[in-house]
């Protein structure tokens, strides 16, 4: 089963109210929820990372700060608050320095990644030869690949050619909004993918509630490569 991350997060920040939208989506079944580094104060992202750890569900942070100083502060204080996962940066050897040995699960940005919100650059054959060099280094965990947000590659050629090249999980963040683009991905071989805005604005089935949505969302997920 492909798995679902529940992202806190509208146009790459976590949204106003994030504790109170993930009190919305308690007991629906969820295994990850996350959140940006951009949006939220660190005592906020304590609180909802506490909630959902109570609730056995694991926290993902994506960092999308573009500096290197502001990406490092950022994985600090996700390490602080408690995540169990850090997504994102586009400085993995750096970003390996302060996350290496915490326990935490690393995936950072595949291929080139610009801009706010994040946008990805370059070939498919250079993405997915990076990937292959990236999921080297020692602590990896996988890569985050931002599928549909790519300039002008087919979002799923692009995944398969990133899945191939990895052997670690690949997620595939950013501009998910439909079934279909979550059966494609499944198909592709993604091992997860991350929904935030496209839920908050209501392009999910069982829209417009936040709970409906998500409780669909895993039933599209579950049957998504059956």
């Amino acid at each position: 089963m492909i798995e679902f991350i529940l992202m806190l997060t509208h146009d790459d920040e976590t949204v106003p109210n994030a504790r109170a939208a993930y009190e919305q989506v308690r007991g629906t079944g969820l295994r990850y929820v996350g959140f940006k580094d951009i949006g939220a104060t660190a005592e906020e992202l304590r609180g909802i990372t506490s909630a959902a750890h109570a609730d056995g569900i694991e926290v993902m942070l994506e960092v999308v700060s573009l500096s290197l100083s502001d990406e490092l502060q950022s994985i600090r204080i996700g390490l602080d608050v408690g995540v169990d996962w850090i997504l994102g940066g586009t400085h993995p050897q750096s970003a390996l320095e302060v996350i290496r040995g915490t326990g935490s699960q690393y995936c950072p940005f595949a291929g080139t990644v610009t801009g706010h919100p994040s946008l990805l650059g370059g070939e498919i054959g250079d993405i997915a030869k990076q990937t292959a060099t990236i999921c080297k280094l020692d602590g990896v965990t996988g890569v985050d690949l931002l599928a549909y947000r790519h300039k002008s590659a087919d979002p799923v050629d692009l995944t398969r050619a990133v899945v191939e090249a990895s052997p670690r999980p690949v997620i595939a963040a950013g501009s998910v909004q439909s079934a279909q683009q979550i059966e494609a991905l499944a198909k592709a071989g993604a091992w997860g993918f991350t929904i935030g805005s496209a839920i908050f604005d209501g392009h999910l089935p069982g829209a417009p509630g936040l709970r409906a949505q998500v409780i669909e969302v895993l039933k599209i997920a579950a049957t998504a490569d059956a």
